[in-house]
């Protein structure tokens, strides 16, 4: 059996960013995407160099000792960057991660430093092979936050390994055997921090082409927002001797997409040499220059390389400069900017749509609420407007990190993943409004047994619970009311000492308080409404005993959570 690479790369600036600071190499050997940052040039330089270090791993056939070879360019790529900000300090502070695959032919050998992934489609599911070197991976690690937390955490971009020139690096290296029908995704975070793992899963699992399946993951962090620079890089395990028609068809000449491909372009003009990342295009100049293959490149113009032909635009001749005017000119361009007017009216149409399509649960004045759509405006338009409104779910009774979490907005992939994090919501609110209710309880008993402690204190004898002294010392209930006087009724008695023997954290009497909303009273036996009534019978008080709240074993572990009431 022989296997062989068959891949497609591709790159784009996003929708914010201003330059393109990502690099990417694909070859018969080598699969490699860096993602640079210091801002300016310097991003577009680290990366850039970086590349172009790696590359000669591509022309030569890999020894037995791929880590080796792989520990060995890394770090002449890493000294390389110290020397170039030794020699330039305008570079000072650049730095870009790197994520690499050195294949042999039935091993690939795996280079790994800071933020940029690389995956895994075997069998229809997708695994992640790196680990990103970054501060909230480290919080996940350690139990801190959660894998849903560290995606909206402000400080998930903060990188604790890259190649920056500073010191010896440390990069993770590992060794991966390969079978035929494996497919690997090399990206920078532009991508896996937009589109959802279920979401990369399900388009690399459609087996398209590499070319397609690179096009539609660059649509799809577009569609996100594009926040950040996009590259990526498809490629599948191929077995050459089954007669695979698709192994045939795809083409293995090398691509070169992002910075370092618009660099290579520079060369042809001198002026570029004297800017930062024209020095940068310069180390990778002995690159081999991609041919055009159609399963090459997808990008911006210039992300899949050209080959230039330097020396060969002669002079400008008079004819050159003096073009007749050719008739209908008018109408061409006319029809020109209707046709452009269209695509931009209908792009704009067509990504209102896609924002239709979205959810995320965020908060509507003191409550919560689901949202159809982004959590953007554009111009004075919204972009997102009420699906359902959720006045039951208050953020006062919330935890901090959720109240926090909600008012943020909750990104969610569907309507019935918003409808199950609503579920969670309102289960957890629900149990913080009944641990506020049972300490409003307990405060509530504690003050009429102070009253009680009062009442005896000014009379010299107890005072018993429901009883209240008469103008003439004496008294008795009427209407099935408790018997207030000298004979007390002996059940409201006993009723109260049972309710003190009750555990306070599991069940919280609701004593003589106003029932708080969502708790009843059981109805005296008069019928009058009035509390302790009457039996009927003999003329004695018969005293109820007071409902009261308790929690379920599971809604003690959520009451765990609860902060509201002890703020």
């Amino acid at each position: 059996m022989s296997l062989s690479l068959r891949f497609a790369a591709g790159s784009h600036k996003g929708m914010i960013r201003e330059g393109n600071e990502d690099s990417g190499y694909a070859g018969p050997r080598l699969l490699a995407v860096a993602d640079g940052m210091g801002g300016q040039a310097a991003g577009e330089v680290a990366s850039s160099e970086v590349i172009s270090a790696l590359v000669q791993l591509d022309d030569d056939i890999p020894g037995s000792d791929l880590l080796t070879a792989l520990g060995r360019s890394v770090q002449r790529a890493n000294e390389q960057l110290r020397v170039m900000v030794e020699d330039d300090s305008q570079l000072e502070g650049m730095g870009t991660t790197l994520t690499a695959l050195l294949w042999t032919g039935q091993r690939l050998g795996l280079v790994h430093v800071g933020d940029s992934r690389a995956y895994l489609l075997r069998d229809g599911s997708l695994s992640q092979i790196t680990q990103d070197h970054t501060w909230v991976q480290r919080l996940v690690d350690e139990g801190r936050i959660t894998e849903e937390e560290a995606g909206t955490h402000p400080q998930r971009s903060l990188l604790m390994r890259a190649l920056d020139g500073r010191g010896q690096v440390e990069p993770d290296l590992s060794i991966r055997e390969v079978r035929a029908g494996d497919r690997y995704l090399i990206c920078s975070d532009g991508l896996s921090g937009v589109v959802s793992h279920q979401t990369l899963e399900e388009t690399l699992a459609g087996y398209r082409g590499p070319q397609e399946t690179v096009q539609e993951l660059i649509q799809l962090a577009l569609r996100g927002g594009g926040p950040d620079n996009i590259t990526c890089i498809v490629a599948d395990v191929l077995d050459t001797d089954d007669g695979d028609t698709l192994a045939g068809r795809l083409s293995d000449a090398p691509v070169v997409v992002g910075a370092v491909a618009e660099n290579q372009h520079a060369i042809a003009d001198q002026r570029a040499m004297q800017t930062p990342a024209g020095r940068a295009s310069e180390l990778g100049r002995n690159v081999p220059p991609p041919a055009p293959a159609p399963e090459g490149a997808f990008g911006p113009p210039g992300s899949g390389g050209h080959d230039l032909q330097q020396g060969s635009f002669g002079a400008y001749a008079g004819a050159d400069l003096g073009k007749p005017r050719r008739k209908g000119r008018w109408f061409k361009n006319t029809a020109l900017i209707v046709l452009a007017l269209g695509v931009v009216g209908g792009g704009l149409y067509g990504g209102w749509r896609w924002t239709q399509t979205q959810y995320y649960v965020g908060t509507e004045d003191d409550h919560v609420a689901v949202y159809r759509g982004v959590d953007q405006d554009l111009a004075w338009i919204s972009l997102s407007q009420i699906h359902e409104d959720r006045p039951d779910i208050e953020l006062k009774y919330l935890p901090n990190y959720q109240r926090k979490q909600v008012r943020e907005t909750i990104a969610v992939n569907s309507l019935a993943e918003a409808d199950a994090k609503v579920g969670a919501l309102l289960k957890q609110a629900a149990v913080c409004e009944k641990v506020v209710l049972i300490d409003q309880q307990r405060e509530q008993e504690a003050k009429e047994r102070e009253k009680e402690k009062d009442a005896a204190g000014s009379t010299g004898r107890p005072a018993q619970p429901g009883s209240s002294p008469s103008a003439g010392g004496t008294g008795t209930g009427t209407g099935g009311g408790a018997v207030v006087g000298e004979n007390p009724a002996a059940p409201a008695a006993m009723s109260f000492s049972l309710r003190s023997l009750l555990p306070a954290s599991l069940t919280v009497p609701m004593a003589t308080a106003t029932p708080s909303p969502g708790i009843t009273t059981a109805p005296d036996a008069g019928g009058t409404g009035k509390p302790g009534g009457s039996d009927g019978a003999d003329g004695k008080a018969a005293a109820d005993p007071a409902p009261s709240l308790s929690l379920s074993p599971e809604e003690q572990k959520l009451a765990q959570q609860c902060d509201t009431g002890r703020q």
